[in-house]
């Protein structure tokens, strides 16, 4: 949460939702229409499959900063000169020794995602913990926050003036100690800068302690109304946002073992969308696109006994605002300007992120893969491209409402002014860890055909907003020339175990994590334009730690980009090795090294890791969440420099606050919070 939104223009929003962006929301209250049990016919998608072999070098890399790992380029490459380690038994292996499903397994895992039994098949084994040569880094006190509940560590002294005031907000999948007291996703501050002082240690958002009992990793508020309401107990899989770009994604999608996905929100973004899966088809992953234009869960179909990714079509609305009435109506607000977001429900376009309209448009088959275990995806679309540069970088929606305006829809078109301003392509990675296959899935038709419904000469479809086939946004079983296409199947000689793609840029690139230690870089061609078969080729590979669970985009302020590049750099939880690796990527993206490498004794099983933005003030904090450990735990590798204030405000340019290290590490300890349970995912955002 904060007070200004790339430039000063977005502080002319009406005052009641400034004074919630502030901090004043209590905890949480209101939200979004929930679009329920509404699903789409599924329809089998054209499909294309290849088998690509992995040739590329593999090169040594080790702990600490600066340790090189050269990697090949192409099918030419060397062949691996690394060992492979020698891989443990997958635990609840859901296929036999000839590659083909073994039905009772596989819907038992199915039914054991988001438990114990879930996390080992997905995520394998922790490492014993063997703290023999590994440093406990320094941490600096507590201080009392007078100005509201919670804690800071760095700068100080408390001046009155809050400055530019903003927080990163973190959801947090985890299987409860006890599930009839926590539902397993729950909201945590990872950092704030406020009143000359900057917070470093999780906690419960301040603006949200004074309404809950406290206790440690409780229910988000918009999760605990799904229980009210009979929709879910909890038994989150995964949690996800959109592409890392400050202010846009400002709910968290999660996907529950029962099918339901629904929003996560904060105390000023709460919308309540959702929407429910048939029971058969069981959620594994997801995945949301770079302006939450669409979210994509794998699936395993208990009935088919095959893999699917389900599409969903998302819109983005007012905070606490009804899609299907735009005037107030009991608890609902009538719609109102909202950090410049859309004055219309439109599924499909870039928004900005409170998600309040969710429809299943279908699924997709995923030949030769049966059990998708993650997914990652990429429209290689700039979120800033939607910001009004003659607006004081406001979000186009408001000023372009509504899009039944002939003249406002044209300027979308050929060379009209917003003509690039939306994404026009994407494509999606899954991986299947016991199949050891990676899918790669062209989401240029189902891009291309919207966009042509929403800016095309003819009438305006879209107007006709509903669950049913042939209510907007259609479902591919009315309009099945949209349905997204399989490129291409990768044959990997190692489990895969975890995936990321880049978020924009001039070169695009697919890293999947593999079981032993390597971390494969795939060309994705230029996705913006839609991405081909020939395009998907391993590039290069990256020695990194054994068993990496977790791949995290660096989320450096694009003004400091020389810092930790953005699109170059990518965060890995090693759970084999138990430490968090930074690679960063040549400047062709067909390489890569290891720059920086934290290992702490407090670590104990680290199973993901997420980069927190730098909005504003840069702040240089990760998260961990430690599974075993039962904690999320931050740590700090670079100066916190707040914004440029003079007098006596501490932590400022060029310098700012750096970090304390400990025997030469020049990362320190901010901080864990104990959860009522194991953490196994974590999303933060920098959000209104």
């Amino acid at each position: 949460m904060k007070f200004s939104y790339k430039g000063a223009a977005l502080l002319t929003v009406v005052a009641s939702a400034l004074i919630t962006g502030c901090g004043g929301g209590g905890g949480g209250g209101g939200g979004g229409f929930a679009a329920l049990g509404a699903t789409a016919t599924a329809t089998d998608a054209a499909t294309s499959t290849g088998t690509t072999t992995d040739t590329s070098t593999a090169a040594g890399a080790g702990a600490g900063t600066g340790t090189a790992a050269v990697s090949g380029s192409g099918t030419n490459a060397t062949p691996s000169t690394q060992a492979p380690a020698s891989t443990t038994p997958v635990p609840n292996e859901v296929i036999d020794t000839s590659g083909a499903i073994a039905a009772d397994a596989y819907k038992a895992t199915a039914a054991q995602f988001a438990k114990d039994a879930g996390i080992a098949y997905r995520y394998g084994n922790p490492a014993p913990v063997d703290n023999a040569g590994i440093p406990t880094l320094s941490q600096r006190s507590d201080q009392t926050m007078s100005y509201h509940a919670g804690t800071w560590q760095v700068g100080g002294p408390l001046l009155a003036d809050a400055g530019l005031y903003s927080t990163n907000q973190a959801h947090v999948g985890f299987v409860a100690d006890n599930p009839a007291v926590r539902m397993g996703v729950g909201d945590l501050q990872i950092s704030a800068v406020d009143h000359n002082t900057f917070s470093q240690a999780p906690q419960l958002p301040w603006q949200e302690a004074a309404a809950w009992d406290g206790s440690a990793g409780r229910t988000n508020y918009n999760v605990s109304t799904y229980k009210t309401a009979g929709l879910t107990n909890g038994d989150p899989v995964a949690v996800a946002r959109c592409g890392g770009r400050t202010g846009f994604c400002s709910t968290s999608l999660v996907a529950f073992n029962n099918g339901l996905i629904g929003t996560a929100g904060s105390n000023t973004a709460n919308n309540k969308g959702s929407v429910k899966l048939p029971a058969n088809k069981v959620p594994t992953g997801i995945a949301v696109t770079n302006t939450s234009e669409y979210a994509l869960v794998t699936v395993w179909d208990t009935t088919a006994m095959k893999g699917q990714v389900a599409v969903i079509s998302l819109a983005g609305l007012c905070n606490n605002c009804n899609p299907y009435d735009s005037t107030k109506n009991g608890s609902y607000d009538a719609w109102y300007d909202w950090w410049h977001e859309w004055m219309g429900v439109y599924p499909g376009l870039p928004n900005m992120g409170n998600i309040a309209f969710m429809k299943v448009l279908g699924y997709i088959d995923l030949p030769g893969m049966n059990a998708p275990t993650e997914i990652a995806v990429t429209t290689g679309f700039d979120q800033f491209q939607t910001a009004l540069g003659d607006k004081g970088g406001e979000f186009m929606g408001q000023t372009y409402s509504p899009l039944t305006d002939p003249a406002k829809r044209a300027t979308f078109s050929g060379s009209g002014t917003n003509a690039n301003r939306y994404a026009k392509a994407g494509v999606a990675v899954v991986i299947s860890k016991s199949e050891k296959k990676a899918a790669f899935i062209d989401l240029k038709p189902l891009f291309s055909y919207v966009n042509s419904v929403y800016f095309g000469n003819g009438p305006t479809e879209f107007t006709n907003l509903g669950q049913g086939d042939s209510q907007w946004p259609y479902t591919f079983a009315y309009k099945p020339q949209q349905t997204p296409t399989v490129i291409s199947t990768v044959a990997l000689d190692d489990r895969p175990t975890a995936v990321k793609t880049t978020l924009f840029g001039n070169v695009h690139r697919a890293w999947i994590g593999t079981e032993s230690g390597s971390l494969r870089i795939y060309g994705l061609g230029n996705v913006p334009t839609g991405t081909t078969a020939t395009d998907v080729v391993e590039k290069g590979r990256v020695a990194i730690g054994r068993n990496p669970t977790s791949l995290a985009t660096s989320k450096i302020d694009p003004d400091n980009k020389t810092i930790e590049p953005l699109n170059q750099q990518v965060l890995v939880a090693s759970r084999g090795d138990r430490k968090i690796q930074w690679v960063r990527f040549s400047s062709d993206g067909n390489s890569g090294s290891v720059v920086r490498t934290l290992q702490d004794s407090r670590i104990v099983d680290p199973i993901a890791v997420e980069d927190a933005d730098n909005f504003a003030s840069d702040n240089m904090v990760l998260s961990i969440a430690d599974y075993a450990g039962k904690k999320v735990s931050n740590y700090r590798y670079g100066s916190v420099i707040f914004a440029s204030r003079g007098g006596s405000w501490s932590c400022q340019p060029p310098g700012g606050c750096p970090v304390q290290p400990t025997n030469g590490v020049n990362i320190e300890f901010g901080g864990s919070f104990a959860m009522e349970g194991k953490p196994f995912n974590i999303r933060t955002a920098n959000v209104p």
